[in-house]
């Protein structure tokens, strides 16, 4: 679909709702809008598509009261300001947008969460995601390198780019809006996506791309919604498996969920992010055992994470929980370049192309 057609939709579906409002005046009506209810409470596993949902609890706002009728008033000014946008092709921040709004008067944000929650509303309301709104997030994408053919729409035109032969050691860096990215083509056997900048880097140095027809894909830590976006659109539309390498640690464990289930804050976003069929690769508590590898004794933190992953639905498996059982037996936690300990080579050499076999990816 062309980027104009995308945002004639765009437009449409956020006009539409200040249509509505002014349906319900024409009515006689106060104006009124429903939003799922924003709570834990109100989030649902669903081991159906394995992602995490928003439930049927409701929140209706209205204009009889003060603040809900603030609430309308800030959202009909950001239904203004996005509208504006998209007939000027211009694109802004989610930073830029909540200061442009120290000039809406009455309507403008106290804190920018208030502004980043308002656009998660507009994002459940009209089944799109803000970067469709040419809002673009702070933080940066990550990070690819391999086998990989894509068209790039940018504001001077298409760019062909392919992921090894026409970028640098950073790699190709994702763009915050990933619909603007056509595959082209690719001889690429899986992506393995990767916590940590340093297992990027000896990834790539060591060859395993070439060696194994890998993607290379660098997470930064927390993955950004674009990151996420193109692990799920890799997977989808090209068939590519997709294996999460992290640390071995509860936060490094979310990561891998928040790819492969999505995450509780973008419920409403993870049929667009959420990669059911990403696998985890490692490390694995019991690779600490296993290689001995350099570690740390865990926190109080981490094991109240720990035993808090025992009752989240995400990791109701057997592999799971055989993992965090024996984490919290041998009380340890290691990082991915723990493996250099054995070796610069290691890791590529022995530990992932044994994973990958048993895994059935090689």
């Amino acid at each position: 679909m062309a980027n104009t057609e995308k945002d004639r939709i765009t437009q449409e579906r956020l006009v539409s709702i200040a249509a509505d409002w002014y349906g319900q005046m024409a009515d006689g009506r106060v104006p009124t809008i429903t939003l799922p209810t924003r709570t834990k409470a109100n989030i649902e596993y669903d081991p159906k598509t394995e992602v995490w949902k928003y439930g049927s609890k409701g929140t209706t706002r209205t204009a009889n009261s003060a603040k809900s009728a603030q609430h309308i008033l800030k959202m009909a000014y950001v239904v203004g300001f996005l509208k504006q946008q998209l007939i000027e092709s211009r694109s802004s921040t989610l930073r830029e947008m909540y200061y442009i709004s120290e000039g809406w008067k009455r309507a403008k944000f106290a804190a920018q969460d208030e502004s980043n929650m308002l656009v998660e509303d507009l994002e459940i309301v009209t089944s799109l995601s803000r970067e469709a709104f040419h809002l673009r997030p702070e933080e940066d994408g990550a990070s690819i390198y391999g086998p990989l053919r894509l068209r790039e729409q940018t504001k001077r035109g298409n760019r062909d780019i392919h992921c090894q032969e026409d970028v640098g050691e950073a790699g190709y860096p994702i763009p915050s809006n990933v619909e603007n990215i056509k595959f082209l083509d690719h001889d690429a056997s899986f992506v393995i996506a990767m916590e940590t900048g340093g297992m990027y880097a000896r990834l790539m140095e060591n060859g395993f791309d070439e060696k194994h027809n890998a993607i290379l894909l660098h997470l930064k830590g927390q993955p950004a919604r674009s990151t996420r976006r193109m692990l799920k659109r890799m997977n989808n539309e090209l068939g590519i498996p997709v294996v999460i390498f992290t640390d071995g640690d509860p936060w490094s464990y979310r990561i891998f969920a928040s790819i492969a289930y999505g995450s509780i804050k973008a419920a409403h976003m993870s049929d667009l992010l959420a990669t059911p069929g990403a696998r985890f690769v490692g490390v694995q508590p019991s690779d600490i055992s296993d290689y001995n590898l350099p570690s740390d004794h865990l926190t109080e933190g981490d094991t109240a994470a720990l035993k808090a992953i025992l009752t989240d639905p995400r990791f109701d498996t057997e592999y799971w929980r055989t993992q965090i059982q024996l984490q919290l037996e041998i009380g340890l936690k290691s990082e991915q370049q723990a493996f250099a300990s054995r070796g610069l080579d290691f890791v590529t050499k022995e530990y992932l192309p044994t994973r990958l076999s048993e895994m059935g990816i090689l």
